[in-house]
């Protein structure tokens, strides 16, 4: 695995994240790991990157967390990222790579609803983040075979996004209350 120092980092400030729930830090941090992804075309790195997407849009939707199975769902989510940390600092690649494939598969062991919406939103994200590499000048079959899925839904994904707009963004509500703050005085 490359860059293990910047992986590091970044699910370190995951972590970091969580605990303030902002979710569009750990997007922003889902970015940045993609970036390091379509340079190294680095697999471990790519899932990394589907992953704490995947978290981000998760913990967005809050009514998954009423769903049944939720609280083992969200503790081993976040045991498999400290000990994807444990084992990177301890330059254990193939107890990392154990870790990440756990990762990708805590939705196989949850049943009902939550299991559904969470696998849709994997499936989402590999897209999303496939189009992203694609972005970074990787081209449409490399990046689909990547991620594992079919180049139609890329090509389909692409053709509907506009490039470079992001306008799911938002301010957290405590900077929108700074900015109008600071308006009207």
């Amino acid at each position: 695995m490359e860059e293990r120092g910047h992986v590091i980092y970044v699910l370190k400030q995951v972590l970091i994240a969580l605990n303030k729930k902002d979710y569009i830090e750990i997007k922003n941090l889902s970015d940045q790991t993609l970036h390091t992804s379509s340079i190294s075309q680095d697999n471990e790195s790519i899932s990394i990157a589907v992953i704490i997407y995947s978290l981000s849009k998760i913990l967005e939707r809050e009514k998954y967390k009423t769903f049944a199975g939720w609280d083992n769902f969200y503790k081993k989510y976040i045991t498999g990222i400290k000990n994807s940390i444990k084992a990177l600092e301890n330059n254990n690649e193939q107890e990392f790579h154990k870790e990440i494939h756990r990762l990708r598969n805590i939705i196989q062991n949850i049943t009902g609803n939550l299991k559904q919406y969470i696998q849709d939103v994997f499936r989402k994200a590999e897209i999303n983040k496939a189009s992203r590499i694609y972005e970074h000048g990787i081209s449409m079959e490399k990046t689909a075979k990547m991620l594992g899925i079919s180049i139609w839904e890329l090509a389909e994904y692409t053709g509907q996004k506009l490039p470079d707009t992001n306008l799911t963004m938002t301010l957290p509500v405590k900077k929108r209350i700074e900015y109008a703050e600071e308006i009207f005085r």
